[in-house]
């Protein structure tokens, strides 16, 4: 079976030129949506994809109709794969898991996404690398100052309860055992 998804991102807007050229290009059923591109909840959509079985195909006008980043299409892309449909663009050709060279153009979009996150990783990883090199302390700052671990540390050789220290630094009280070790 042939499913269309029309989405539109307002309600000033309408769906009617999509599900048109979605029933001109054969589906038998159309689901539409107002709905933001970058909402990840799209109702709509998970309902036409929950539907797919061996054999559909998922078709819509564009690829923004679809999904907002590379990421998004390939993700749902990914799902629809895993229904063991296929999905189709009708304005952009190259975009049609239904033909080979569509699943070696989406293999290679692919590819390369899969590379540009490689690359964020490996200089997000290298700042990191070069921050520490300068003494910058990661994640998050101490809730106590040396002085008051100091301190903590001597009233509960002392004898103190933990809670009660705790209570005085307004921290919790497993702030102060991870100082104590117990």
């Amino acid at each position: 079976m042939i499913y269309g998804y029309a989405r539109v991102s307002t309600d000033g807007q309408s769906v009617a030129a999509q599900v048109s050229q979605l029933r001109a290009a054969g589906c038998e059923k159309v689901f539409k949506e107002t709905a933001s591109g970058a909402r990840t909840d799209r109702v709509y959509l998970h309902k036409a994809i929950v539907q797919l079985e061996a054999g559909d195909t998922l078709v819509v006008t564009r690829l923004d109709r679809l999904a907002r980043s590379t990421r998004d299409l390939l993700n749902t892309l990914a799902t629809i794969a895993d229904m063991k449909a296929g999905f189709r663009s009708l304005n952009d050709a190259w975009a049609d898991t239904t033909t080979p060279h569509g699943r070696l153009m989406l293999t290679v979009l692919g590819g390369l996404a899969e590379f540009e996150r490689e690359l964020i990783r490996a200089r997000t990883g290298e700042g990191r690398d070069r921050a520490k090199a300068r003494g910058v302390r990661m994640g998050r700052k101490p809730k106590l100052t040396h002085h008051q671990r100091q301190e903590a540390l001597h009233r509960r050789e002392a004898g103190e309860a933990v809670r009660e220290i705790a209570r005085s630094y307004n921290v919790s009280h497993s702030t102060i055992s991870r100082l104590t070790g117990s």
